[in-house]
């Protein structure tokens, strides 16, 4: 084995990021598309009359095929045929949903039959969602295992909350201009498809090297072989991809496996679907705006969508510079120096930016942006820690109580201060239950089976997913079913209070189920606990 860690490919430092490079253009991609529908509730409910029922209906059935095991079958796929089958064939269908979500909000199919044409578009879009996400965590995994895994997992993270940040905060622009409410849901949900095919050219690039590295794994098999049948074998086990039912059984016997994708279920199920309702929350209960004051907008190359973008691109910039940068220099103290300088800079731009900024934090779409942005700055950060430190079954205990902390403020509190504190407390927990949880997975399933695994994860992490997505939106409706024309018609806003409140129930069902995995670990000894290169 050691002659295989010399002679690797996924040794060469350089290489291996920039395979993460070409495969997080899937995460960013398919992020974008799942969150574009975020700042577009209003608009969407007005160009086609839909209530929030439909709304919820709409993003909550893009769960639906994956909920009855299409993920599984993905992973099964991916441990089967590998990540280039796989790769192709869901990140194909993720392409076709979003091309059939820009015909019909274009009309040019199922003009007369809106709702049921962008229900078909979220389905085939979530069907290849949900098994792109598995295929690239498989991915991080094949190239990272035994480096800096969680940090490469982290940074994906980031990538994928990019997506989302920007899909919250830019798609109005795209729309039609974010001062004025209105426009058509046609060209942002053109540019978010065009996204996901921009990304799949990445994975194209990505595939050449993925059947090197395989030939090359092979090679160094067979040559161990020659040498060491018993190191042979073991490397052999690493690469193998066949599956069988059998796995199933043992990952459900698998206690700490159990309380992990559990809390994936209870966790989520407070996020995700938050995060699509958060600027419509905004604006009915905290008194933002969806439209932003006409002195207020700035363009980059002409374009306002350009501009805003630019800036969430610079905060991304920022948290990888903090994280990345003192990793590369030597000695403690010019560690600290380069940190200092990278925040300092940063601080520079938000103060020659501050009058923007503050209009902006009372935009509902720009300030709800501030979900994904935390996990942008935090979560390459909690991920490095993660990855030196280890803690990773505490920090998700930590997440999880931030997580109950943000929505009692957002759902009890009623000034624009709570909806802050709220939206940061969310970010955070965002950030480090992500980066503690996915590389965990990696040391409690063996890494030939982890597709398997990170599908069955995905696969019940999609029942509370669909079920929160579409009942918040029918809860909506329900306790504000004596004043919907009144809503309608502009003269109410929606309570969301109790919408809100039920989300943390989630996040005390997540907290102790932390704890039940910190416990189950101890017994296991799987080194949740340890950093990423160490072992119990």
């Amino acid at each position: 084995m050691t002659e295989k860690t010399k002679k690797s490919l996924r040794d060469n430092t350089a290489l291996r990021w920039l395979m993460l490079l070409l495969i997080s253009g899937l995460m960013f991609a398919t992020y974008y598309f799942q969150d574009f529908y975020s700042g577009l509730k209003e608009l969407v409910e007005s160009e086609f009359g839909f209530t929030s029922e439909q709304f919820g209906r709409i993003i909550g059935l893009t769960t639906i095929a994956n909920v009855f095991g299409m993920i599984i079958v993905g992973g099964i796929i991916l441990d089967k045929w590998g990540i280039r089958v796989a790769g192709f064939v869901f990140g194909g269908l993720a392409t076709f949903g979003g091309l059939v979500t820009y015909l019909t909000a274009s009309g040019i199919i199922l003009e007369n039959n809106t709702l049921t044409g962008l229900i078909l578009g979220r389905v085939f879009f979530g069907i290849g969602l949900e098994v792109v996400c598995v295929i690239v965590m498989r991915t991080i995994v094949k190239w990272f295992k035994g480096h800096e895994l969680a940090l490469a997992m982290g940074i994906n993270m980031g990538f994928g909350r990019l997506g989302s940040a920007l899909a919250i905060a830019i798609s109005l622009d795209i729309a039609g201009g974010s001062f004025v409410v209105g426009g058509s849901l046609a060209p942002a949900a053109g540019f978010a498809a065009s996204l996901i095919g921009l990304a799949m050219i990445f994975f194209v690039i990505y595939v050449f090297f993925d059947i090197k590295i395989d030939r090359q794994d092979k090679a160094l098999i067979k040559r161990a072989f020659e040498n060491d049948p018993a190191s042979a074998s073991e490397a052999k086990a690493e690469v193998t991809e066949d599956f069988k039912f059998g796995d199933l059984v043992k990952l459900v016997k698998n206690s700490s496996f159990v309380y992990i994708t559990l809390l994936c279920v209870a966790f989520y199920s407070a996020v995700f679907p938050f995060i699509m309702y958060a600027p419509d929350l905004l604006v009915n209960k905290f008194g933002f705006a969806y439209a932003l004051p006409e002195e207020s907008l700035k363009t980059l190359f002409g374009s306002e969508a350009l501009f805003n973008a630019s800036v969430y691109i610079v905060v991304f910039l920022f948290a990888l510079g903090v994280t990345l940068v003192p990793n590369n220099i030597k000695g403690a103290a010019n560690k600290v120096i380069a940190r200092i300088i990278i925040i300092v800079l940063f601080f520079v731009i938000v103060l020659l930016n501050r009058e923007m900024l503050g209009f902006w934090l009372k935009n509902g779409p720009k300030t709800a942006a501030l979900i994904p942005l935390g996990t942008i700055i935090f979560t390459p950060i909690f991920g490095s820690i993660v990855d030196k430190r280890g803690k990773a079954a505490s920090l998700m205990m930590l997440g999880a109580f931030l997580l109950i902390i943000a929505h009692l403020c957002l759902s009890l509190g009623n000034t624009p201060i709570f909806a802050y504190i709220g939206l940061l407390s969310l970010g955070i927990a965002f950030s480090l239950v992500p980066a503690a949880m996915w590389p965990s997975v990696a040391k409690i399933v063996p890494e030939n089976r982890l597709g398997t695994a990170y599908a069955s994860m995905f696969t019940i992490q999609n029942w509370g997913l669909g079920s929160f997505f579409w009942g918040i939106g029918a809860l909506l409706t329900y306790v504000n079913r004596h004043r919907i024309e009144a809503i309608q018609a502009g003269e109410a806003y929606y309570d969301y209070t109790i919408p809100i409140l039920i989300l943390v129930l989630c996040g005390i069902i997540s907290i102790f189920l932390a704890f039940k995995l910190k416990q189950a670990d101890k017994r296991q000894g799987f080194g949740l606990e340890l950093p990423s290169n160490h072992k119990s």
